[in-house]
């Protein structure tokens, strides 16, 4: 495996993270740049950098012609596509087998039946895993959606079959929500995801997003890596996550089910690579299969944390047919808890994206914490990509600690010239409910912490606004 060049197809923090497991492991580390991005952080960790030559994402990272192009160009051994973009492509992975090119992710059946939630679904039944009742394919008209929910009863969640980020999902609580919901979720679907195809699904009232962790290798081997609490969302995007999680809490008969059911799950299309099995789980502790995603996840970071597996290295061992770091389940244990804040360049209000140029970047953290992120000082946040600038992670002896240090973290990170969601994450981390763990993933909604933002700006902030603009006006000359 050493020697081997490996080209990241992605930038930001997970390009970064990917390039520092890639250089560990004695792999050449290949990092891209494109026309609308010439200057991105990930580079100075990749030991070689390639022009994908383009001015957005459909001309660069979304081109497979073009990127099998820099692959021949530049003796490219294999390829790892971080989250996002080609990460689930089935497409793309089939390409590059056809190719004898090494896709650092899953084979590509598991791509494709994990990829389709209307499959997926079914994949799940078949092998015994729980699934929210529903559709069991396709629903194409709003009648038959009609039907569907009369006979579950409300409310339903209308749900884009291609899905995923929160994108085509839509929850309905009577006829009269269907009918006006419906064409709407479809168009969503056809721009997000090019197929208007939709689900039917019970919504769970008060739920907790439960996502389990798989690491599988090509020999058969398929571990769990313990469980992520998700539940802190702004339209179905996540915010805060935390493991384990403090929903199951000390219910360790609880833990073992829906680790091991994760584990059924990923036997059951022959998983061999990093994925996440996400559950559902009511206030009844009842938990369902939502989906598989089949790439490593933003949150990996926590799971890291609380384990000592090397997520991101174990991917790229396991698809180069290499062992993994361990040897049996037994290997993999809990130690201390994890909480994980995404850092975005977005109104703390109204949690929409905030482009523009940082002017300031200070870090004064307490001992032992990470932060996984792709700023520096004059860099420009652009409308072009996903609004998340960085990860901040921070692990403690027990939740108690991990508050205690995140908090004291979040006050210890400075970022100006641009809106961040850094306010809002002060006012989750000290509200009540968050803090007791009770929380469910209508937490935004019920709870509101937007609506305590404080919006008041002091001299201070008002300063580093004015060199703001000058900064953007000099730049501009």
């Amino acid at each position: 495996m050493k020697g081997k060049r490996v080209l990241i197809i992605n930038r930001g923090e997970i390009a970064i993270r990917v390039a520092k497991a890639l250089n560990e492991l004695g792999l050449v580390s290949v990092g891209v740049w494109t026309d609308n991005e010439t200057e991105p952080p990930h580079l100075e960790y990749c030991q070689e950098w390639v022009h994908l030559a383009g001015s957005n994402n459909k001309e660069t990272y979304l081109d497979i012609p073009k990127i099998m192009k820099l692959i021949d160009d530049h003796k490219i051994d294999g390829v790892h596509p971080g989250y996002g973009f080609l990460s689930e492509n089935r497409e793309f992975s089939e390409t590059l087998a056809k190719k004898g090119i090494i896709f650092i992710g899953p084979n590509p059946t598991a791509v494709y039946k994990m990829g389709a939630k209307d499959i997926s679904k079914q994949v799940a039944k078949e092998a015994g895993v729980p699934v929210v009742p529903g559709s069991t394919g396709e629903v194409p008209t709003v009648e038959e959606a009609i039907a569907l929910a009369n006979d579950m009863g409300y409310p339903i969640l209308l749900k884009a079959v291609a899905g995923g980020g929160g994108k085509g999902m839509r929850p309905c609580y009577s006829e009269a929500d269907v009918r006006n919901n419906f064409s709407a979720v479809q168009r969503e679907a056809l721009s997000s995801f090019g197929y208007a195809g939709l689900l039917v699904e019970k919504y769970i009232l008060n739920p907790h997003h439960i996502e389990v962790q798989i690491l599988a290798d090509k020999k058969g081997n398929v571990y769990h890596v313990f469980e992520r609490e998700c539940s802190v969302q702004r339209r179905h995007q996540k915010i805060i996550e935390e493991a384990p999680s403090p929903f199951i809490g000390s219910d360790e008969a609880l833990r073992r089910a829906i680790c091991e059911t994760a584990v059924k799950c990923a036997r059951a299309v022959n998983y061999d690579s990093a994925g996440t099995v996400e559950f559902i789980m009511g206030e009844d502790k009842k938990f369902y299969f939502l989906e598989m995603n089949t790439r490593i996840q933003v949150e990996h970071p926590i799971t890291e944390e609380i384990t000592g597996v090397d997520l991101v290295a174990n991917m790229i061992k396991a698809a180069f047919g290499e062992p993994l770091d361990f040897r049996s389940q037994d290997d993999i244990t809990i130690h201390g808890h994890a909480i994980e804040l995404r850092i975005c360049a977005e109104d703390p209000v109204s949690m929409l994206p905030a482009p523009g140029k940082i002017v300031g970047f200070e870090t004064t953290f307490p001992q032992g914490i990470r932060f996984d992120h792709c700023i520096y000082q004059r860099f420009t946040i652009t409308p072009d990509f996903d609004p998340m600038i960085g990860k901040l992670i921070a692990r403690g002896l027990n939740r108690e600690v991990a508050l205690r240090k995140i908090r004291s973290a979040v006050d210890g990170l400075q970022i100006d010239g641009i809106k961040t969601n850094i306010a809002l994450h002060k006012v989750i981390l000290d509200e009540e409910s968050f803090r007791a763990g009770t929380y469910s993933t209508n937490y935004i909604g019920t709870v509101r912490p937007q609506e305590r933002v404080p919006v008041k700006e002091d001299i201070q902030a008002f300063m580093l606004k004015v060199a703001a603009i000058e900064l953007n006006q000099v730049g501009q000359r």
